[in-house]
């Protein structure tokens, strides 16, 4: 079993291990219904954090290759009835890729934020607050706000009342928001900066939900997501030059 090491940038670490489970699956040294060494085992054998071993089992369960039970741990399946799920080519840890996404999300997200301003309910305004304050905590402590920015745009999904927007959500779960390093092109990986006004452009996505106004929600989304996307275009320029 390789060891990766704690120099080994982030992105790849998670790719080393998930290739290494991969092709342990694939090649039938781990067969369907085997389950997998736990989160803690992959700690200490590739000496990374937890948070890396489950972005790899992520990529595995995105794939279709695994599949996790609660309070059991996480189970191989067939690869061979693995089928090609939708987006299961997109790699979101190339600037490229996390561009084709916003540019995706942009299309159905600033509906979505103006059907949740006509249709939320009070329960799901709470909880769209809710997750707007776990994001604010990590913000200002410097831990990452992906899971909790992750939350924030799927509670807007759910009060859309529309259950097809955060199913799309969840099937893009992966790439929603970019990890600490992406490649451009040919070139080193670029660091991940995070969006110095992704409070403020929540708060306003909030208040216009709030206050039931469909225009105002979808002008704030808009503004908060092609903001992003302006950067990461900005980004990848700048890795050509």
């Amino acid at each position: 079993m390789p060891n990766t090491t704690t120099s080994t940038p982030v992105r790849t670490r998670v790719a080393l291990i998930a290739e290494d489970l991969r092709s342990r699956i694939v090649s039938g040294q781990v067969k369907p219904g085997d389950r997998l060494p736990s989160e803690a085992e992959l700690t200490r054998q590739h000496s990374v954090s937890r948070t890396v071993v489950r972005e790899a089992f992520a990529q595995l369960r995105t794939e279709g290759l695994v599949e996790a039970r609660k309070g059991s741990g996480v189970y191989a399946l067939d690869p061979v009835k693995v089928q090609q799920k939708p987006f299961a080519d997109l790699d979101t840890e190339r600037l490229s890729g996390v561009i084709e996404l916003f540019e995706l999300r942009s299309a159905f997200e600033i509906r979505s934020a103006a059907l949740a301003a006509l249709r939320r309910s009070g329960a799901q305004i709470d909880k769209i607050v809710r997750a707007q304050e776990d994001l604010s905590k990590c913000f200002d402590t410097g831990v990452s706000t992906r899971e909790a920015d992750f939350a924030f745009h799927y509670a807007i999904a759910e009060a859309s009342q529309n259950k097809r927007f955060p199913e799309f959500l969840s099937l893009i779960r992966s790439g929603l928001v970019p990890r600490v390093e992406l490649e451009a092109g040919n070139g080193p990986a670029r660091a991940y900066v995070p969006n110095p006004d992704l409070v403020a452009e929540h708060n306003r996505i909030i208040d216009a939900i709030i206050n039931g106004d469909p225009d105002a929600a979808e002008a704030a989304m808009k503004a908060h997501l092609e903001g992003g996307l302006d950067r990461y275009r900005s980004l990848l320029r700048t890795s050509y030059r």
